[in-house]
């Protein structure tokens, strides 16, 4: 085909147009990336292109020159190509791959089409299918450079580390005067557990530098690969912990005692030592001669490091008796007289000890009361300052709230605001208590009265809306988290910085209330994040071998591969999966049902029906146009123009609620949990309640095997072996080679299963929750049996705790069980009786709870309304502000009413 003089010249300008943008993106490291029209990458020579092309995002200029070329030549592959790339920038997606397709398919020989296809299906994160196409693109040219780069990226991106060491050395042989190639040929070999061959690259890249490398411009990134080649620190952790897999422990012991000379705060290794000198155990149990050694050991370091806390601290987790209560007399005695008021959480390890909370609640009791008589600690002769009996108290406050001790810990709590009522932390743990306690309306309030004590704290007021969150005051939340998000605009900024902690605290609300369409909005909401957070590194790729941070690259590599097992994934994907399976046991009412219901109604009741729904209609109306307006108000920049944010098309999630198969949603993000949390008992909780649901029953069995493995005493786990082998038995007999099989399997499992789990279950059936699971699995066995099951339930007795001689009584029950115990009365056995007289026995137990309606509950937060209702008293009057409207780090939000309504 032969093309024009006039014709060459559009399309040569119609490609350079396009291709700037991935040239710009090239020699400019912008991040985040922006959208695919930053990565077009190709090969023109035309340096007179102007510039202002790229900035002013031509693309109706670049369609116009393209229209033009295929009016004369409509069959031009790599035209079409480019035209359907220009329009996937324009978010014409349907059209771009047509075009696209239709390019390659005229000129299939083309690597500029196949590099294009690449690039469109990059755009959609096709990762896979874009490797594909580079690899038909190097087909036809396979020293193109640009082609090249971009499939190395892609390789690392999706961990084929083979394919990216061989890309990498193909790129270094076609360019070996380029750093980065070297580097990126190195890291490869790194990354493909080939650490010598990487040194080997990184010197023989060395010996090419000049005798004068580096210049001043480039000394940082120079440094960073001399430290990537050889960490010091890095070297001599990995060849100590060399020695130890070896045996060869007193040259290790030598070498971690080196490293503590280095950083003698560093708990791993005084671990290190104590595993050369045999004086290590997992589970903390020591013989009398091994303390004896360990406390030689620790007091020669201590002579040694005299200002590492570290060395001070660890001698608590093996020593007992007198020799412990001393150590932690010389370790708690200056942290209290500084007021350092994470005391308690750096302690709080040891309660999981015997006895030695109770050691601990004799020394502080008797600190207490010294000083608050004499101003002294025991035996010493200084003054202390008057805080130091503050922290003590604050110390108490949180020791007595970890035992359950709630109304000792309130009275210290109370005293110490007393002694000093200007320190916030004390209104944050008092808030803490009570929401222990069961309170969580005043937990709420308090935690706003600490937030006005310091208008300015970020920190405080997210700890305010956790609380109430966890109040279910899901407005008020809202409206106190806007404080601190741009123009107030709490929805699109708090997603948009990864708010992940708000996020699931909203979605836990949603879901107590029912409200699954908000809940797994909130819940997929935090899974999106980490679909980014994965996308993200791709930028990364090319940034960090530029820059030469090397080192964070290879550990942010690292941490994106145990990405999903983050605890706020999990947390976000077992949300998600509990509201497909709440969505599939109670599936939401069609519109046609519905309209049949509706049409059962008279003529009167039809009328008020409409009417209230066009009010409602009306509200939610006008409540978006004032939320638009407030937008539109706050969108305008200094410059006078108005941003446009995006509209949620379902603010409500009631579109995520509308699939066909919850169970087939469930299974997506349970297979990650599956993948990523193994180890996880909430894992296969959640396993086997899908896939019971789904009738796999291999798969449910596999779920209650991995039950056993993690916790065979776990009443969860009895629970479900229960259930499996009651839905076995109901099954009908096997007719199909298939049903056999499992028949087959099932009936070889069960002996070994049931014996072992029935035995271990006895030993420590007499917990409250091993009873009531006890109590509603013979209920479900055999119906006729519910008074058994009621008086199981009802016997159990809540025995007080051994405490070998601590002040106070502190009993066995859980809140978090009693309701959990008071619901199954409700529910499963609907035994309504029961359940009051539960309720009654519990309000008892916890006075403070609003669930159970304690004779206190509710008690501090009617203090805090008449707080707000008297402007003379209570934090807003501490806060100089007035009790109708609380003053927000320069905002005035009307918190009174809100807060009087909840």
């Amino acid at each position: 085909m032969k093309v024009s003089v006039l014709g060459i010249a559009c399309l040569r300008v119609f490609w350079e147009l396009l291709a700037f943008e991935c040239k710009k993106f090239n020699e400019c490291n912008v991040y985040p990336r922006e959208k695919m029209r930053s990565a077009l990458v190709f090969e023109f020579n035309d340096a007179d292109f102007p510039r202002k092309s790229y900035e002013t995002k031509q693309y109706k200029k670049g369609l116009k020159a393209a229209d033009a070329i295929l009016k004369k030549f409509p069959e031009h592959g790599e035209t079409l190509s480019m035209k359907g790339l220009t329009l996937n920038c324009m978010d014409r997606k349907s059209e771009a791959y047509e075009l696209v397709r239709l390019g390659v398919k005229n000129d299939i020989k083309s690597h500029v089409c196949w590099h294009v296809y690449g690039l469109l299906y990059r755009s959609d994160r096709e990762y896979r299918e874009a490797i594909k196409c580079y690899r038909n693109a190097l087909r036809i040219d396979p020293d193109n450079i640009e082609i090249l780069r971009d499939l190395s990226l892609l390789q690392a991106q999706m961990r084929d580390l083979t394919g990216f060491v061989e890309t990498r050395q193909q790129l270094l042989t076609l360019k070996p005067n380029h750093r980065m190639n070297w580097i990126g040929f190195a890291v490869s070999h790194h990354l493909n557990s080939n650490g010598s061959k990487a040194v080997e690259i990184l010197e023989a890249y060395e010996g090419t530098l000049e005798d004068d490398y580096p210049p001043d411009n480039e000394r940082c990134e120079h440094g960073e690969m001399l430290l990537y080649k050889v960490d010091k620190l890095a070297y001599k952790e990995q060849e100590v912990s060399l020695l130890v897999k070896i045996g060869r422990l007193e040259e290790a012991a030598e070498l971690y005692r080196a490293l503590l000379s280095m950083n003698p705060d560093n708990y791993s290794y005084y671990e290190g030592l104590q595993k050369c000198l045999g004086l290590y155990r997992d589970n903390g149990n020591y013989s009398s001669g091994e303390i004896d050694e360990l406390d030689a050991l620790y007091k020669s370091l201590a002579q040694q490091y005299t200002w590492s806390s570290a060395v001070k601290r660890i001698p608590l987790d093996f020593l007992q008796g007198e020799k412990f209560r001393e150590a932690a007399f010389n370790y708690v005695r200056p942290l209290l007289t500084k007021g350092v008021p994470s005391l308690f959480s750096d302690l709080s390890p040891l309660y999981d000890q015997p006895g030695k909370a109770d050691i601990l609640e004799q020394l502080i009791l008797e600190l207490e009361h010294s000083i608050g008589t004499t101003g002294k600690y025991p035996g010493r002769e200084e003054k202390e300052p008057p805080s130091t009996l503050l922290w003590t108290l604050f110390f108490l406050a949180q020791h007595y709230d970890r035992r359950g001790q709630y109304d000792v810990a309130l009275s210290k709590i109370d005293e110490a605001i007393e002694h000093t009522p200007t320190v916030i932390d004390l209104y944050s743990v008092k808030s803490r208590i009570l929401k222990h306690a069961g309170d969580l309306a005043a937990a709420a309030a308090l935690a706003d009265e600490a937030r006005c004590m310091d208008l300015a704290d970020r920190y405080v007021n997210s700890e305010c809306v956790k609380r109430m969150l966890q109040a279910d005051q899901v407005s008020l939340a809202e409206k106190t988290a806007a404080l601190f998000t741009k123009d107030g605009d709490q929805h699109n900024n708090l997603h948009d910085m990864q708010c992940m902690w708000y996020e699931l605290a909203s979605g836990e609300s949603y879901f107590r209330q029912g409200d699954l369409g908000r809940a797994l909005k909130k819940f997929l909401a935090v899974e999106k994040h980490y679909a980014d957070i994965t996308e993200d590194q791709f930028d990364f790729h090319s940034y960090c071998l530029r820059k030469m941070t090397l080192r964070a690259y290879v550990e942010m590599l690292k941490f994106q591969d145990r990405l999903h097992s983050h605890a706020y994934f999990h947390k976000a994907a077992a949300g998600a999966i509990r509201c497909y399976i709440k969505l599939f046991d109670s599936p939401p009412r069609s519109t046609t049902e519905e309209d049949d219901d509706k049409a059962d109604l008279p003529p009167s009741q039809k009328k008020k029906l409409k009417q209230k729904q066009r009010k409602a209609e009306a509200r939610a109306k006008k409540e978006a146009e004032g939320k638009n307006e407030e937008s539109s108000a706050s969108g305008v920049s200094k410059s006078g123009k108005r941003h446009v944010k995006p509209v949620d098309p379902d603010p409500h999630g009631e579109k995520l609620l509308q699939v066909e198969d919850p169970l087939s949603e469930a299974t997506k993000y349970l297979k990650l949990l599956q993948k990523n949390s193994p180890d996880s008992l909430e894992t296969h909780l959640l396993s086997f309640e899908v896939n019971i649901r789904k009738q796999k029953i291999l798969l449910a069995l596999q779920a209650v095997k991995h039950l056993l493995r993690l916790n065979a005493e776990d009443p969860e786990s009895h629970r479900c072996l229960i259930r499996f082998f009651h839905k076995v038995d109901l099954m009908t007999a096997p007719a199909t080679d298939t049903e056999k099989l499992i028949w087959s399997v099932l009936e070889a499992e069960r002996p070994a299963i049931s014996i072992v789990t029935v035995a271990l279950f006895l030993l420590v059936a007499d917990s409250l929750m091993h009873r009531a699971a006890a109590a509603e699995m013979l209920f479900v066995l055999e119906t006729n049996k519910k008074s058994e099951a009621l008086k199981l339930i009802e016997d159990s007795t809540n025995n007080l705790a051994p405490t070998n001689g601590a002040l106070g009584s502190v009993r066995e029950w859980k809140l978090r069980d009693c309701i959990a115990v008071h619901k199954l009365l409700e529910t499963v056995l609907a035994e309504q009786d029961a359940a009051l007289r539960w309720k009654a026995r519990c309000a008892e137990y916890f006075p403070y709870s609003t669930y159970f309606e304690g004779k206190r509950s509710g008690m501090y937060n009617t203090a805090y309304k008449q707080m707000l209702t008297n402007p003379e008293n209570g934090s807003a009057s501490q806060a100089g502000v007035s009790a109708d409207a609380i003053a927000s780090n320069g905002k005035l939000e009307a918190f009174k009413n809100l807060a009087i309504s909840t």
